[in-house]
């Protein structure tokens, strides 16, 4: 599977074992995905969020 990357327009392959939720970066620019795959098998991206440390401040 093949997915176009939002930011740089790069392509990033998917792994054929790879499972809902799972994270894939792109190679072209690095930014992080979380992988949404529907009933029908089609792959889609949404930009993985960024939690920050919490040192318990």
């Amino acid at each position: 599977m093949k997915c176009r990357c939002s930011e740089c327009d790069g392509e990033i392959a998917v792994p054929k074992d790879a499972v809902n939720g799972e994270i894939v970066t792109c190679p072209d620019c690095g930014l992080e995905f979380e992988l949404v795959i529907d009933k029908d098998g089609k792959c889609s991206l949404k930009v993985a969020e960024v939690v920050g440390e919490d040192w318990g401040e």
